[in-house]
């Protein structure tokens, strides 16, 4: 500060280099930006499969174990069941996946892949590539940046230490 009280150019550079609410120094609005971006990505090569990208993940789960509790699915896409439901509504409706109670507990309901919808795997294979291209960043720098993402999930599911 000057001797009248005013900042001068120097300090108002420090407190812009410490301003704790800049947008740009704000992880969440990296990450929300980040998410639409590259969700957006997928948008063309997911559409001629008649997919949203929340189908998409919800499919993902499915070619890797089916059928599937709606409880398991729900954990493992970390979505509350209120919201996997009108999703598999809609996959079901597409002839992608079948919906039944679990025999002996009719309160659980089991999500399964039709033919078709496992078929649509093979569809699916080339989005991978096609989402690295896309982004033209070395694989390296992608893996990087996947293990800190968890890194950040975990870290976000926990409670913090003290307030």
């Amino acid at each position: 500060m000057t001797d009248s009280g005013r900042r001068d150019e120097g300090d108002l550079a420090t407190v812009a280099e410490t301003d704790l609410l800049k947008l740009d120094r704000q992880v969440c609005f990296a990450l929300a930006v980040a998410a639409r971006n590259v969700i957006a990505l997928y948008r063309p090569l997911l559409e001629p499969m008649g997919l949203t990208h929340p189908q998409y993940l919800v499919m993902l789960a499915l070619w890797e174990r089916s059928p599937r509790s709606v409880t398991d699915l729900s954990t493992a896409l970390a979505l509350d069941p209120g919201t996997l439901s009108p999703l598999l509504k809609r996959l079901e409706a597409a002839g992608y996946v079948t919906r039944k109670r679990v025999e002996g507990n009719e309160r659980m309901l089991a999500v399964g892949l039709t033919p078709e919808g496992r078929a649509l795997r093979a569809r699916a294979e080339r989005i991978p590539p096609a989402i690295i291209g896309r982004l033209g960043m070395p694989i390296s720098d992608l893996e990087h940046l996947h293990a800190v993402l968890t890194e950040v999930i975990a870290a976000s599911r926990t409670e913090p230490a003290g307030d």
